[in-house]
């Protein structure tokens, strides 16, 4: 793969590169600016038309790229020394993907915001968070080089704390706010070690020279290679909420629906495995970094769904459902699915959004209810709801023709190939995830309805800003998966062929690495049907226990014991991390407080002050206004002091 700077003489193409970031800037500036004095109507006006604008300059360039990558360079950022860092852009068929997933999720949810959001006082205030978090993805995913990433990571990060305590009053989501953006904070000092490194190692931060440079590495699994791509990694593991620092994530929830299906679901949350595949040659180079990808990947994958089958929050099961599909991508990228991985982004994000956004018109229809015990017959109140929800939950179990099907038969392929022990556990936590998602279906649209009579004559269908957004990704989450036709159905591949040149410098580095024996065609038959009969027999279960047997989920916190408890309690990972981490920071912080900053600071500088009060207090005694006096001292001191010079002499 090459990359190339942009001629000077493409003035429009660059100025398109600039803009797609820049509009949703400048909506984020207005609608901050003008929150208490704009109307909703232009407000929305503002934050809807950038990112949609920013949508259809991403498919200009789409649509007239002609295959060659290219840079486009805006000007000087950082030159120090050796150190030359320029704010540029870097366009190719990854980014190109990014960007429409960007942009076309995010003005959907910003459609569906508009409903959602419509009687909040702090409205112009949320599209003016929506807005900066859709500049700074953009950031991350356009510019050519880890320092441009990084700035785009952080402010993505900063825009997931500001979502989530956006409704600040309440004091455990500035809780949750915080504790999301404590734990992203420790991910993103080993991703910020790891750019260091890249710079020691190869004299640059430029994917293009990084990438050359590593290329024409031979020996793989180097020390170098595999502590930079570890560190990487360990940012990944914040952001995309991998074990151990994955809590963030289902806390999360407590922001608007609207921040958890575009930030913790369809965007955000994928950098991770959009930085792992725009770093494909150095991930390619080190093989025992991505054993351990692969491991990490599987383990959150199972271990979250285990705790989705407990859980009765309707945005927590999608939290959790999500820190598990992430795991997927993961797995699959642990075995070099670098393509595999980026489908299931794709489909992931139709599915999810899809998914979270219905779960925000059940609460919107329920008057802020989120527990699917008090839910029930929904399905007649909400019949678009139920429809579109329907399909995101079939997708997600990956029932045929939905989009989930074909990424994840696809993931699921390429693991068996790896590993059958993996493939094993991700066929395993396919059945859970079918369990849990038809178990939430259920409870919340099938049987009779267990809410307050208050709720029951509240309930009604959401509006239509609300109604479009979901229709538009249940249309989504159905033909999705059509980019990515198996091999039994078709030899054209339409992701892997367009991605291919992305891979190109991996290829070069290890080509042997890419020659994988193919299954053949009885094989992937073979594995469809039991992924698809998993599915099935996962969905057959949840009906016979949830509607043929009407059982609803008692109250665990009491009533349960043993490993569904357990499970429940979410294996009491946060009050482990409370005593072994926060407690002991608290108690040190505590006893530093006392003994040191009370104990020695604050007396010698208290004492400093006594002193100079003291001999304020003392010297004004000598200030007593007579001209004589002060000409008597005079001379005694300068008596002194010459007295003092001949002694030391």
């Amino acid at each position: 793969m090459q990359t190339n700077l942009l001629p000077a003489t493409n003035s429009n193409m660059a100025l398109f590169c600039l803009l797609i970031p820049l509009l949703p800037f400048i909506g984020f500036l207005i609608n901050g600016l003008g929150n208490r004095s704009l109307p909703k109507g232009v407000q929305t006006l503002i934050g809807c038309g950038s990112v949609l604008a920013s949508f259809i300059i991403s498919l200009y360039l789409f649509f007239n790229f002609n295959g060659q990558s290219y840079v486009v360079n805006l000007f000087d950022w950082i030159n120090v020394g050796n150190l030359h860092i320029p704010f540029a852009f870097q366009i190719d068929q990854l980014s190109l993907i990014m960007l429409l997933l960007v942009t076309g999720v995010g003005f959907v949810i910003h459609v569906y915001s508009a409903g959602y959001m419509s009687h909040d006082v702090n409205f112009g205030k949320f599209f003016a968070f929506l807005n900066l978090f859709i500049f700074s993805m953009l950031l991350l995913v356009m510019g050519s080089n880890y320092v441009m990433m990084f700035v785009g990571w952080e402010g993505v990060g900063l825009c997931s704390y500001l979502l989530i305590g956006f409704w600040n009053k309440v004091t455990p989501y500035n809780n949750a706010a915080k504790k999301a953006f404590i734990i992203n904070r420790i991910g993103d000092l080993g991703f910020l070690l790891g750019i260091f490194l890249i710079f020691i190692t190869f004299g640059s931060v430029s994917y293009a020279e990084v990438f050359q440079q590593a290329s024409q590495i031979h020996e793989v699994n180097q020390s170098v290679i595999i502590t930079i791509t570890l560190l990487l990694f360990v940012g990944a593991m914040g952001k995309s909420a991998q074990l151990p620092l994955y809590t963030w994530l289902p806390d999360a929830m407590a922001g608007p629906t609207p921040v958890s299906a575009l930030i913790h679901a369809a965007t955000m949350v994928t950098a991770g495995i959009y930085m792992v595949i725009r770093s494909n040659v150095l991930y390619t180079l080190a093989p025992a970094t991505l054993d351990f990808i692969a491991i990490i990947g599987l383990a959150t994958a199972v271990f979250a769904a285990t705790i989705g089958l407990a859980q009765n929050d309707i945005k927590k099961v999608l939290a959790y459902s999500t820190v598990s599909q992430l795991g997927y991508m993961f797995l699959a990228l642990g075995v070099m699915a670098y393509t595999s991985s980026m489908f299931h982004v794709l489909t992931h994000a139709f599915f999810k959004a899809l998914l979270f956004l219905g779960a925000g018109s059940v609460i919107h229809a329920m008057s802020g209810e989120q527990d699917i015990r008090s839910m029930g017959g929904l399905r007649k109140k909400l019949p678009i709801t139920f429809i579109t929800f329907l399909i995101g939950t079939l997708a997600i179990s990956g029932i045929p023709p939905f989009a989930g099907f074909f990424s994840k038969d696809e993931l699921l392929a390429q693991v068996y190939e790896h590993s059958k022990i993996m493939w094993a556990f991700g066929l395993l936590t396919s059945f859970m995830t079918a369990f849990y998602m038809f178990r939430l279906l259920f409870l919340t649209f099938f049987g009779t309805f267990r809410g307050t009579e208050e709720q029951r004559h509240h309930l009604h269908e959401s509006p239509s800003s609300m109604t479009l957004p979901l229709i538009i990704l249940a249309i989504l989450s159905t033909v999705g998966g059509f980019m990515g036709l198996p091999a039994v159905f078709s030899e054209n591949h339409i992701l892997s062929r367009f991605l291919e040149p992305v891979l190109g410098f991996s290829r070069a580095a290890v080509p042997s690495a890419f020659e994988k024996a193919h299954l053949d065609h009885s094989t992937e038959y073979l594995l469809m049907a039991i992924s698809v009969a998993v599915a099935v027999v996962a969905i057959i279960l949840a009906y016979v226990m949830y509607v043929s047997k009407k059982t609803v989920p008692a109250d665990e916190k009491i009533e349960t014991t043993g490993l569904h408890k357990l499970i429940y309690h979410k294996y009491y990972i946060d009050e482990i991390y409370n005593a072994l981490i926060v407690q002991p920071i608290m108690a040190l912080s505590t006893g530093l407080y006392r003994f040191v900053e009370k104990g020695i600071i604050d007396p010698i500088v208290n004492g400093f002050g006594k002193v100079t009060i003291a001999g304020g207090r003392n010297l004004r005694f000598l200030q007593t206004g007579a001209i004589g006096f002060y000409i008597f001292a005079m001379v005694i001191s300068i008596a002194l002091i010459l007295l003092l010079n001949f002694i030391i002499r």
